[in-house]
């Protein structure tokens, strides 16, 4: 049998977003990208608002449930619907007074570090890796688990 040289097998393209897939495998993270940056910056806006969140009897779901409110604000929840009354005197004059800002820390820190979702996040925002076969953006001189 004579020894012939074996074909080389395996291997991908490298480089950021180098792959030899066909398909539009950019669309799931560009989308991902697009709503999760709307409605940061739609939640954002929300909370330094700071108004017409309350009427009677509905409540906007990123001031609830009121912990403080402020009366003077328009739009604001009636002091029987919060949990501890008026806006307190120590609060901060340059945050506004806006319940959201004691609300959507909550969700916001629970849905950043939330396990199921780690990956749309990971391959929208910092594209390690941007898609399966796809290769990942260079960070550093991380060379993996490596010697």
């Amino acid at each position: 049998m004579a020894n012939s040289p074996l074909p080389i097998v395996g291997g991908h393209k490298s480089g950021f977003g180098a792959t030899t897939r066909t398909d539009s495998w950019w669309v799931g993270p560009a989308l991902t990208f697009l709503g999760l940056s709307f409605f940061v910056v739609y939640a954002t806006w929300a909370a330094f608002q700071g108004e017409h969140y309350y009427h009677a009897p509905y409540l906007s779901p990123f001031y609830s449930p009121v912990v403080y409110s402020d009366l003077a604000a328009a739009g604001a929840a009636p002091l029987e619907h919060t949990l501890l009354g008026a806006w307190p005197a120590w609060w901060p004059a340059f945050i506004p007074a806006s319940p959201a800002f004691l609300i959507l820390m909550f969700p916001g820190a629970f849905r950043f570090t939330c396990y199921y979702y780690r990956k749309a996040y990971y391959r929208s925002f910092t594209g390690t890796p941007p898609s399966c076969a796809v290769g990942p953006a260079k960070v550093g001189n991380y060379k993996g688990e490596t010697t």
